[in-house]
């Protein structure tokens, strides 16, 4: 078959002939008589100027070489990776203060998210300083029945309720202790002005972004509904699932491949991480975690995602390529190869199984190829565009 070389431009497509240079311009003479010397044939050829490539939103891709397992597509939804997430509320009903964070701050473990006021909090320390003064009155009187009874003036029995009531005072100390401590705040020092104050801070308990903040200013808090809510990012969960005949065979810690609806022509790896040990009653499903690294911080919890992951035993080793980048071209299965800035190749393949998202490459590509993912369907039109209107010549 003869090769040649389909010109596209802005608003026409030319055909080039083998037989004439490609740069040459549209109103040079026609070519030469079958007396010259023939010409050496280049492959098929798209030429795109710099103004339709920008329209075309071409995104390139290497060929991956993979093991050849069954592979099942499976939806699910991104969330946080709970390890490294904390819901963060006050413990009573308190009124806000001051806020010190915003959502999508990004804040460390113990930074002071807000500050709070609990009336409860002012009678807490109001308690632990009573309790403490009866603990020293309490033990004052132990001491003092001790020595009474070591001169044989108080009886015994009097010492053993001393005892009692100083166990008592202690009891009552520890208990005023840990409210304050559920506070977050240290029990009062002294009988000062600010003994009895009801104010207290929320603290991060970990390291990331606030993810959403639900607190207003003068707003009181219920202790039931988390003021803010933290979590570091950087890696997430994606919870797929998997009906049972695939669940079985899925292996934890197989690499599966993730898009995104929101982020079309953009790959994500994720590596299986649990494999869930009962089926969902309603759906007869399992669910299958998937950990993500949001390397990018373009991903977000609550994303929908699809997941093409393999199962069963590996096999032999195979070439995929994204089932969007193979298109028909001249009644052939075909690829679009980037040749330089403008230039495309289009090269011919053998298609193999359809795999989930991918087709298996049977001929035609090596895994240090580069071919074009988004933008081949258009390519393609103007390829077929370039022939009909050679054609019509």
């Amino acid at each position: 078959m003869t090769c040649k070389t389909i010109v596209v431009c802005g608003v026409c497509a030319l055909l080039i002939g083998c037989g004439r240079r490609s740069e040459e311009p549209a109103t040079q003479a026609p070519a030469a008589s079958s007396a010259e010397a023939p010409h050496t044939e280049a492959p098929n050829t798209v030429e795109v100027d710099e103004g339709m490539l920008r329209d075309l939103r071409v995104t390139t891709r290497q060929v991956e070489a993979r093991t050849g397992s069954d592979l099942v597509v499976l939806l699910g939804e991104l969330a946080v990776d709970e390890r490294t997430y904390a819901e963060v509320g006050t413990p009573v009903a308190a009124r806000v203060t001051r806020l010190l964070a915003n959502a999508g701050d990004t804040v460390r473990a113990g930074q002071t998210l807000a500050e709070l006021t609990s009336p409860e909090l002012g009678r807490e320390r109001a308690e632990y300083l009573s309790a403490r003064a009866r603990l020293t009155l309490a033990e004052t009187a132990l001491e003092r029945k001790r020595s009474l009874a070591a001169e044989k003036i108080a009886p015994l029995r009097e010492v053993q309720e001393a005892e009692s009531t100083v166990g008592e005072a202690r009891a009552a100390l520890r208990s005023s202790r840990a409210a304050i401590a559920a506070f977050g705040v240290e029990p009062p020092t002294n009988d000062g002005d600010d003994a009895t104050s009801s104010l207290f801070v929320l603290r991060s308990p970990v390291a990331g972004a606030v993810i959403e903040r639900a607190a207003l200013v003068g707003q009181l808090l219920d202790p039931a509904a988390p003021a803010f809510r933290i979590g570091d990012l950087s890696t997430l969960w994606l919870t797929v699932h998997a009906f049972e005949r695939d669940a079985v065979r899925v292996r934890q810690g197989v690499s599966a491949r993730l898009a995104f609806p929101a982020l079309p022509g953009q790959d994500f790896e994720g590596i299986v991480t649990l494999v869930g040990r009962q089926v969902e009653r309603e759906s007869r499903t399992v669910p299958v975690r998937i950990d993500v690294q949001n390397k990018q911080n373009v991903l977000r919890p609550g994303m929908s995602a699809t997941a093409t992951l393999p199962v069963g035993e590996s096999g032999a080793a195979i070439l995929t390529v994204p089932i969007s980048s193979v298109q028909r071209v001249r009644n052939e299965w075909c690829v679009f190869l980037p040749k330089d800035a403008n230039h495309f190749e289009i090269r011919r393949i053998g298609r193999g199984r359809d795999l989930g998202g991918e087709v298996e490459v049977l001929s035609g590509l090596t895994a240090s190829d580069t071919i074009v993912v988004d933008g081949a369907f258009l390519l393609k039109a103007q390829a077929e565009k370039g022939e009909d209107d050679h054609e019509g010549h």
